[in-house]
């Protein structure tokens, strides 16, 4: 049975070791091909730390202005790393950029005939360039026929290309899923170095030819993982990048052509302009996910409904954000949402249904139904030192600021943004705070409570 080939990290680690004990990148390429069970080609491109790109780039480069130099991108390069054999020219243009190897050592035989591209190619390749007066094959009915299966032949094998085992799908499946776990409880900071190398190894096999079923479901993670970076640099405050990665998401769950996932990432993208502006990108954003899911009950359409019930709440739009509610109560309650997906950062329990209600009844002024919500979702988090937990708890000074307890607001705000430790609190608590402040009745601002909040709140956080 083959052996499953290891990823890029296995890769990089291997040739970080054999760097520093100054072996060249020929012996390096040699132990990853062993090791890690990946072709000598890729071996010798990821001796050298090269992506696919950057070493179609290197190849370019190194050919340009020569007479008849071929083209190279990075999925051409990918087929020849799979066992494509490319043509001679080719080969002696790939010997001489790595390091002048022979074709043997980048795993191909000779294969006859070939256009060497510079002396050392050609002294390495061995083979003679072909007599330009050499008689032209006579063209005959058996010689269609034979060019029309091979080239069949070679279209099947490029439908059959693919780098990614059953195996190794299931692995990165099991990766993200355990991301998604612990970025319930985890800190922004440290998460995102883990999903940046989750996600490159993701991208290594996206970026080879893979058959359409595997290319979907690495679209898939690659949506995932970015959904769950882009929300991370929201809670620390970068916006343009958390703006950008949303894009990246949003890309990649439309590329995957899963509709959950693309109304998912919709949704979730919601949070950004909900926090900082403008609230109708946020509402646009969950319509559009909510439409996504074509009224099918799912812990998604509960999701986008909630999102949406939240930010016209938050517009003034108050009729809009009683019908928005009690969609998405239907579809929580239809959906069975509340259950096993309690701990994933995709799924949408109960506690995370009732903080989107709490925001959504604190903005319409329902301040007594806000606190009842605020209650019973605090009761079902096993820790009160996350952002979810701070954000209701904050919700609830709202409420007091609201119902003209400036002191209690403040106080409440305070004793809040204290408890929670130090790698959560994050820009997106501090706003919610300093909303506190803004909410206060007239004069209350410039109080004694409320310039000791503002002295808690210029405390060191946790950013990046």
């Amino acid at each position: 049975m083959a052996r499953t080939a290891h990823g890029p990290a296995c890769a990089k680690r291997l040739r970080q070791e054999a760097t520093q004990h100054g072996e060249p990148s020929g012996g390096i390429a040699r132990t990853i091909h062993a090791h890690c069970a990946v072709s000598l080609l890729r071996a010798q491109r990821l001796a050298r730390g090269l992506t696919l790109k950057e070493a179609a780039k290197g190849l370019n480069e190194l050919s340009a202005g020569r007479h008849d130099a071929p083209r190279v991108d990075g999925d051409q390069l990918g087929h020849w790393e799979n066992g494509r054999q490319p043509r001679p020219a080719t080969l002696g243009l790939l010997c001489e950029f790595y390091d002048n190897c022979t074709p043997e050592e980048l795993g191909f035989a000779s294969t006859g005939t070939a256009v060497a591209l510079s002396p050392s190619a050609l002294a390495l390749t061995g083979r003679l360039l072909p007599s330009p007066t050499a008689a032209p094959r006579p063209f005959t009915a058996d010689a269609l026929e034979q060019q029309v299966d091979a080239a069949r032949r070679s279209v099947d094998r490029t439908l059959a290309a693919g780098t990614v085992s059953s195996t190794q799908l299931d692995m990165l499946d099991e990766q993200v899923f355990w991301a998604r776990e612990q970025y319930v409880y985890t800190a922004p900071t440290p998460m995102i170095t883990e999903l940046l190398d989750l996600l490159a190894e993701v991208q290594e096999l996206a970026a080879q030819r893979q058959p359409a079923a595997v290319q979907v479901r690495l679209s898939e993670l690659t949506s995932m993982v970015a959904t769950l970076i882009a929300d991370a640099l929201m809670k620390l405050g970068h916006l343009p990048r958390s703006r950008s990665w949303y894009a990246t998401a949003r890309n990649a769950a439309d590329d995957s052509g899963n509709t959950e996932l693309r109304a998912r990432v919709r949704a979730q993208a919601a949070m950004l302009p909900f926090y900082y502006g403008p609230l109708e990108a946020a509402v646009a954003l969950a319509r559009e996910a909510r439409i996504i899911c074509r009224g099918r009950p799912s812990a998604t359409a509960a999701f986008a409904s909630a999102a949406e019930a939240r930010a016209l709440a938050k517009l003034g739009d108050k009729e809009g954000a009683e019908t928005a509610r009690r969609l998405a109560t239907a579809a929580f309650e239809q959906s069975g949402a509340g259950g096993p997906a309690d701990n994933d950062a995709f799924g949408f329990p109960e506690r995370r249904f009732r903080l989107y209600e709490s925001g959504t009844l604190t903005a319409l002024g329902k301040t007594n139904q806000a606190r009842r919500v605020q209650e019973a979702a605090l009761r079902l988090y096993p820790s009160k030192t996350g952002i979810d937990p701070a954000l209701l708890s904050l919700e609830a000074a709202l409420c007091l600021a609201q119902d003209r307890n400036p002191m209690e607001a403040c106080q409440l705000a305070a004793t809040t943004f204290l408890r929670i430790a130090p790698e959560h609190r994050t820009p997106i608590v501090e706003e919610r705070a300093r909303e506190v402040i803004g909410a206060l009745p007239q004069g209350a601002e410039s109080g004694r409570a409320a310039r000791e909040l503002r002295e808690i709140l210029a405390l060191p956080s946790g950013r990046m």
